[in-house]
């Protein structure tokens, strides 16, 4: 009973399924194929100048589609500029809460590097980061909730989904956690983290964030297993390109046990999304190249012009003192530089200021923002 009314709520049995899941040769194929281009992902760190640099960018625009999809409306180059120290445009609380994301990201990376085993406590300590400010904040950061929570409609007794009750779910996720420590595991990295990221949204185990986490938890995964040496793979894009799909799908592993039609629209969302980062990479990589060249044919301002360039591959958004530091240049020779870009159609300045000014290196912005339109 809640508030008075009778309730069903969902309580799931533990991973892996049971009966086992089907793998036919066709979902076999769907694997091989997801797997394929999860290799050729990884390998994106030969082809990068600086992979370092692919993942900053990547992991922030991961962090407005995966927040697009709880409602926020900041886009990329607002969270770059809220970064900054600068006023976005947008409510602060949607900024706070794509750059709670960016954070929780980092701390949950740092501390598998350090050796820490993905865990209960972990995905506590990340959600712990990421509801640290801004909406959400009152909601019991880093704590499995106390009370019971629901999906769709004004109360329980209306609502789309009920998960388990909150006495349920530390068991809940304890099973989960063996579950991702390999216990009864008979299933490669790519399905393991197709169940757990299903499980985990069923389980809800939180009264908010649960969406952004449980899609941080695939990424986490598959770097875990080792499947790749960066968590670059983010489905938050296909995810939100294919919303009422997904939704269906949840539904259907817990109304008909249907975990092979999620199983089939994942890896084809694997394979999608790990193909197009290749893509925007190699465009990326073209793209600083040919810009490399358009500055060395300015003559004696190309040497002050690349290294502020190089600024610019690293943070497509700055302001000059930042280039100052990043470089060493005085003021007046990095505003020169910058100067050279803008003459070359590089870079613009986007703030309409004197002082201040802040420059966008505006065609790697547009690559990294296709796709990040708000709903």
């Amino acid at each position: 009973m809640v508030a008075g009314e009778r309730v069903y709520a969902f309580i799931p049995d533990p991973l892996p399924p049971k009966p086992p899941l089907e793998l036919t040769a066709q979902r076999q194929q769907l694997l091989e194929r997801a797997t394929l281009a999860l290799g050729r992902l990884d390998s994106l760190t030969l082809l990068l100048p600086d992979p370092d640099l692919f993942l900053y960018a990547y992991v922030r625009r991961e962090a407005v589609l995966s927040s697009q999809i709880e409602g926020t409306q900041s886009s990329l180059a607002q969270l770059l500029l809220f970064e900054l120290e600068e006023v976005p445009g947008v409510p602060l609380d949607d900024v706070v809460e794509v750059s709670n994301y960016v954070a929780a990201l980092h701390h949950g990376l740092r501390r598998l590097q350090e050796g820490f085993p993905l865990s209960n406590r972990l995905i506590r300590e990340m959600h712990a980061v990421l509801l640290a400010s801004g909406r959400g904040s009152e909601k019991s950061p880093g704590e499995f909730r106390r009370s019971q929570n629901w999906i769709g409609g004004t109360r329980p007794g209306n609502a789309h989904f009920v998960p388990p009750p909150p006495s349920y779910v530390q068991d809940c996720m304890s099973d989960l956690e063996r579950f991702l420590h390999g216990e009864n595991n008979p299933y490669p990295a790519l399905i393991k983290a197709a169940l757990a990221h299903v499980q985990f949204e069923t389980i809800h185990p939180f009264l908010d964030g649960n969406g952004r986490i449980g899609r941080l938890l695939i990424a986490f995964i598959l770097y875990h297993d080792r499947l790749l040496s960066q968590p670059l793979l983010y489905l938050s894009l296909y995810f939100k390109q294919h919303r009422d799909d997904y939704y269906r799908l949840l539904n259907r592993v817990r109304t008909e046990g249907d975990w092979e039609a999620w199983l089939d629209f994942f890896l084809e969302g694997v394979e999608l999304t790990a193909t197009n980062a290749v893509e925007t990479a190699k465009r990326l990589v073209l793209l600083f190249q040919q810009d490399e060249q358009k500055i060395q044919a300015v003559g004696r301002r190309a040497s002050t012009a690349l290294r502020v360039f190089r600024v610019m591959r690293e943070r497509p958004l700055v302001n000059l003192n930042q280039v100052c530091e990043r470089t060493g240049l005085s003021f007046p020779a990095a505003s020169k530089a910058m100067q050279t870009l803008e003459e070359l159609g590089l870079v613009r300045e986007i703030t309409g200021r004197q002082r201040n000014r802040v420059f966008a290196y505006h065609e790697y912005l547009s690559i990294l923002s296709e796709g990040t339109e708000a709903l």
